[in-house]
């Protein structure tokens, strides 16, 4: 190589490597995102204090509308009945980029000792229960409020198209409703325009502020719920010989259950969880039933597994029944699909995340068996979801999720509003 071409090879990577960094982070982000950091955290203690629960989110729906109306956006409410949807376009045309953030509550009774605790209570499956943010869904909405307010006011640096997706039921519709990411899918929210990579977050209490972690691939569980009934014939305790006992024919179907997994099912591959997490049957102690019902989940990281399983239970549970003298069905119901990160998207935008975070900050992860509908926007566009760090600094050991106890350090809520911001800006400008 001669010297002429080693100046121009050696312009060209220079020019290339501070491309790379300028998309990396932006000064004019951070600094927008570390002056909206307390409208953050005030608009995520409202949401706290504040809770509605799955398809009931209707104040929670309205005080996004009127934020985002605010901004000058296009927004159109009741998507997927309480779901809203906003667009804006950059000032140059280019593909679109969706962002996700899920805007409902659980039916847990908050323990946590804060100034903003939830005191709401309301009727769930005609139980009175307490209702708060228990899974940290406050902080995604926040978190996107404060997304969309810095794009707008960057739309000169946008080429192409952001659609802001504040999602309902999250943690799914009540019984006998539709509702969530597919709704929102069915009533064509990917669409006009049409979406070309999603992403996506989820606040993660056992993860320390500062840090992110990702997966490509699989990294959440695909869930089935399911319900087993259990056919046999009423008698005398006294008695056992007279009748069918469906009670013992349930604990045979749930220890066979278990051998699918253990004996059954490839683990080094990927993981696979059955569940049975209610068993209702009988009346009283001296009498055998003549019925009990089973209710489980089926929770798989690998498309032909989740095939194996769900079909080795279809063959099993009948089959045991009918051995002790019974009979059995089982139906499934899908909850969420499995969450599969795009490898390639992963690739692309992973230098963002750790040139915002610090690469020592970004962590390779495991596959979790929790479940997430947003599973059901990545069958239909690329998408990456990833989980940003929730656990103040010290802390061992965090409450998890779906818990009175669970807890967010709010200092964490800033890097989430960076990196996804700075994702969407990288994402549509290199393209």
């Amino acid at each position: 190589m001669n010297t002429n071409t080693q100046s121009i090879f050696f312009l060209i990577f220079a020019f290339a490597f501070c491309a790379i960094q300028a998309q990396q982070i932006n000064p004019e982000i951070n600094s927008m995102a570390e002056k909206l950091e307390s409208k953050v955290i005030e608009w995520r203690r409202d949401f706290h204090q504040n809770p509605e629960l799955s398809n009931r989110e209707f104040e929670t729906a309205k005080k996004i509308a009127k934020h985002l109306k605010d901004l000058g956006l296009e927004v159109t409410e009741n998507v997927a009945k309480t779901g809203v949807v906003a667009i804006l376009k950059g000032n140059t045309p280019g593909k679109t980029v969706a962002l996700r953030a899920d805007i409902d509550a659980l039916p847990v009774t908050e323990r946590a000792d804060v100034p903003f605790k939830s005191t709401v209570k309301t009727t769930f499956l005609d139980t009175e229960v307490g209702v708060s943010h228990a899974c940290g869904h406050d902080t995604h909405t926040a978190i996107l409020m404060g997304v969309a307010e810095i794009l707008t006011k960057h739309k000169d640096k946008i080429n192409g198209t952001v659609k802001f997706i504040f999602q309902p039921a999250e943690e799914g519709p009540p019984p006998g409703e539709e509702g969530g990411a597919k709704l929102m899918i069915k009533e064509g929210v990917l669409k006009n325009p049409d979406v070309d990579a999603i992403f996506g977050l989820h606040i993660n209490s056992g993860t320390e502020v500062g840090k992110i972690r990702y997966k490509p691939g699989g990294t959440m569980a695909a869930v089935e719920r399911f319900v087993i009934n259990v056919k046999g014939k009423q008698t005398h305790g006294s008695a056992p010989w007279t009748g069918v006992d469906p009670v013992l024919i349930s604990a045979k179907i749930i220890d066979g259950l278990q051998t699918i997994i253990s004996r059954e099912s490839p683990l080094v591959k990927e993981a696979a969880v059955i569940t049975v997490g209610k068993i209702t049957s009988g009346v009283r102690f001296n009498i055998i039933p003549e019925s009990a019902e089973m209710i489980g989940t089926v929770r798989t990281l690998d498309p032909k597994m989740r095939e194996l399983i769900i079909r080795r239970m279809n063959e099993m549970v009948p089959s045991i029944a009918k051995a002790y003298g019974g009979d059995a069905t089982i139906e499934f119901q899908n909850n969420t699909s499995i969450t599969y990160n795009d490898p390639a998207l992963v690739k692309q935008m992973l230098p963002t995340i750790e040139g915002i975070a610090g690469k020592e900050n970004v962590i390779l992860s495991k596959a979790t068996t929790g479940g997430e509908d947003f599973s059901y926007f990545q069958e239909v566009v690329p998408g990456f979801y990833f989980f940003l760090g929730g656990k103040s600094k010290g802390t061992e050991k965090a409450a998890a999720h779906h818990t009175p106890d669970f807890y967010i350090d709010e200092s964490g809520l800033l890097l989430g509003v960076k990196v996804m911001s700075q994702l969407t800006l990288d994402y549509l400008n290199a393209q």
